[in-house]
């Protein structure tokens, strides 16, 4: 069986408190989740406040409108600097996501580190490189766009600039 990693960074021009308050909250995941996924929380409604142990279950259509089911678990929150989901029903035989938060002088370096294994060994691995790593980094992508959106506008750099 293989594991993989996913890495990803992106800068937000805000300050760490809001940026764990959008990320922290399991609704927010739908804002970031290209729609063609028909991502959808079936999990009753969630307490304000993100806690080790939480658990989320979703429906999810990856691939050809297939629908499944996926549950993930919160195993480590240390607000506002980062939180981890492991996977415990879905499509992989390994997921553990980490979400991190670090101030710096430009507001928050924001960086994702998703380990992943796939069932099916050796098929899992053709399926790996033609079918989950392009398609997470599409859905990466298409989250980085969308954050930008929210957090990286003209007025949100400009307020976290230095006045001269």
């Amino acid at each position: 069986m293989g594991i993989y990693t996913l890495n990803r960074e992106q800068q937000l021009y805000t300050d760490i408190e809001t940026a764990w308050e959008f990320f922290s909250a399991p609704e927010n995941l739908k804002v970031i989740t290209p729609e063609y996924l028909g991502f959808k929380i079936t999990s009753p409604p969630f307490s304000k406040k993100m806690y080790t142990g939480q658990a989320i279950a979703y429906k999810v259509s990856p691939v050809a409108g297939i629908k499944l089911n996926w549950a993930t678990v919160i195993t480590t929150v240390k607000e506002p600097h980062y939180f981890i989901d492991e996977q415990k029903v879905g499509p992989y035989s390994l997921w553990h996501h980490q979400h991190h938060f670090e101030e710096n002088e430009h507001g928050v370096l924001m960086t994702d580190i998703v380990t992943y294994a796939l069932p099916w060994y050796a098929l899992g691995a053709i399926g790996h490189r033609f079918i989950v790593k392009p398609k997470l980094e599409e859905i990466f992508n298409y989250r980085n766009k969308v954050v930008n959106k929210l957090f990286n506008s003209s007025e949100a750099k400009a307020k976290k600039q230095p006045a001269q």
